[in-house]
């Protein structure tokens, strides 16, 4: 089962980079950026996940020596969500500038700058 994690989380970052640099309009980009992040995710979940492992929740009389999940792993997964979700929304908004200013959101047809 981890090999297959592995397997999707490899595919979802190679698709997203398939989408990146084929790309001719700067909104599909983003999302193939976010679909390219959302292997990240998926490889985190595959790192931290053990089988029949309970949460990480101990109280004064539990036995310490069980098997727990990471709550590191879990951690940086909800980080990765959040950064994901803010990058996703600088670069959409950078494109409905990049659209207004120029009036186009294919990169190959951008001028450069005067000045």
């Amino acid at each position: 089962m981890r090999v297959l994690a592995y397997g999707v989380a490899g595919w979802l970052v190679l698709v997203g980079a398939l989408g990146i640099v084929r790309s001719h309009n700067l909104v599909h980009t983003a999302v193939s950026l976010s679909v390219s992040q959302s292997g990240t995710y998926v490889l985190l979940l595959a790192v931290g996940y053990q089988w029949d492992a309970p949460a990480p929740v101990f109280s004064p009389g539990s036995p310490v020596s069980l098997p727990v999940v990471d709550p590191v792993v879990q951690a940086l997964a909800f980080t990765d969500i959040v950064v994901s979700a803010t990058v996703t929304a600088l670069l959409l908004a950078l494109a409905i500038q990049v659209d207004k200013t120029h009036r186009t959101v294919d990169p190959d047809r951008l001028q450069s700058l005067r000045g």
